[in-house]
């Protein structure tokens, strides 16, 4: 459970470094390399915690407890009931507050879903997702009606050998 340094207050000395480079530029504005609203990584815990090597291990023990909960119960929400995604991704961003591999890998999930909803979006691939669906519709049709002209309207666990 690592942020990648040994040091306390490494990462957030970095942090401010960048927070300073880019005051000194004149863009204030939270943009980094390019990327909008991505801030540096590393431990967003309070300084008085990070000061303090002890302090800073049992936050980052109880930030990786809460996350870990958050996330086994979204992975209990994917069969039952329940947003289960959403509290995955939920608990992801809490363990994103203070450790790196997670930012990392939220940052990832981001990019990926961004690219997905692009192409979603390109008139090519809507074109292409209507007709499969509608070939998927016509052919459910399709053997629903063989079923009810066989059957009737009969479930088919009350079906007896006809």
């Amino acid at each position: 459970m690592n942020t990648g340094s040994d040091e306390p207050g490494e990462v957030a000395v970095a942090a401010d470094k960048a927070r300073a480079d880019r005051s000194d530029t004149g863009d204030d504005t939270g943009h980094e390399a390019g990327h909008e609203g991505e801030r540096g990584l590393g431990s967003r815990a309070p300084e008085f915690v990070k000061a303090r090597r002890v302090l800073h291990l049992s936050w980052q023990v109880g930030v990786f407890v809460v996350g870990l909960a958050v996330v086994g119960a979204g992975i209990v929400m994917l069969p039952l009931p329940g947003p289960g995604w959403v509290v995955i991704f939920g608990g992801m961003a809490i363990w994103a507050t203070e450790f790196v591999w997670a930012q990392l890998v939220l940052r990832w999930t981001k990019r990926k879903v961004t690219e997905a909803a692009h192409r979603a979006l390109d008139p090519r691939v809507r074109r292409r997702n209507i007709v499969l669906t509608v070939i998927g519709l016509v052919i459910i049709g399709v053997l629903a009606g063989i079923y009810l002209w066989k059957f009737g309207l009969v479930m088919p666990w009350k079906i007896k050998d006809q």
